[in-house]
């Protein structure tokens, strides 16, 4: 059985928080995640991690992340 996502959602994952090292992708505190939410469409996905991205500028150890979830559901 071949399981096919429909085009029009490419759902995409944005969320982040401070990493133990900046050289590196290890999260200082995993119960702090923040997940900013799942949209629709890249687009909106990069807006999104652009918003979070840009108010935590000062922050050198934190960081957000967009992962391509409609990438991990296909077969």
């Amino acid at each position: 059985m071949t399981t096919t996502i429909a085009s029009d959602q490419l759902l995409h994952l944005v969320f982040g928080g401070e990493l133990e090292d900046i050289e590196g992708i290890r999260f200082k505190d995993l119960a702090g995640l923040d997940i900013v939410g799942i949209f629709p469409d890249y687009a909106s996905a990069k807006a999104a991690w652009r918003a979070k991205a840009q108010a935590t500028v000062d922050s050198a150890q934190t960081r957000y992340f967009v992962v391509h979830l409609h990438r991990l559901l296909e077969p």
